[in-house]
């Protein structure tokens, strides 16, 4: 035990930053390592391609040296056809090599704290929900929605940070939200 102490005593310090144009490769690159190949082909990338993030709602979490370590990004999507307005959260990652070391519930906190602040009413992922339980989520709210293309119904949870948002909430998410603009082909990424 106490080595572990000794551990976080001796941990790096990252900062909760608001994601940059300059963080994208490298947030690529770290969901890339974090999440591998099949990342692109999950349900809820289906909401988020083609968008860019909720405006304010995405961040990076930079290591002592400015490299990004964590990423989360909020997604605006709809609650059904015409239904309320809500939160995607995801992906949330954490470079491999810095598990444990409680950037993404730094992470997590952050997101939250600042969808809050912004007016958001409820925040949904897809995701574990002994993980993300901690922070609020629960699947208690999401039985009459449902996720585009493949899911497990049990992996859908929500938060509501204004009680009584979910009320009445039912359908397939839909993608909201600002649609990326396109890029010229003669630009490098």
């Amino acid at each position: 035990m106490e080595m572990s102490v000794e551990l976080v005593a001796h941990a790096p310090a990252f900062v909760m930053v608001a994601e940059t144009v300059a963080d994208v490769a490298a947030r690529e690159a770290l969901l890339d390592r974090a999440m591998g190949p099949k990342r692109k082909t999950k349900s809820s990338e289906k909401l988020r391609r083609g968008r860019r993030p909720s405006e304010g709602l995405a961040f990076v979490a930079r290591d002592a040296s400015g490299g990004v370590a964590g990423t989360v990004r909020l997604w605006d999507v709809r609650l059904g056809e015409g239904g309320a307005a809500a939160l995607l959260l995801g992906p949330l990652a954490v470079d491999p090599s810095l598990k444990n070391a409680g950037i993404g519930s730094a992470l997590m906190r952050h997101a939250i704290a600042e969808a809050a602040r912004l007016g958001h009413a409820a925040i949904l992922l897809v995701g574990d929900a002994p993980y993300y339980g901690r922070f609020g989520f629960s699947a208690a709210r999401t039985g009459s929605l449902a996720m585009p293309g493949p899911y497990e119904r049990h992996r859908l949870l929500a938060l509501e940070l204004v009680d009584g948002a979910l009320d009445g909430a039912a359908g397939t998410l839909k993608a909201a939200g600002r649609k990326l603009k396109a890029q010229a082909p003669t630009l490098a990424a």
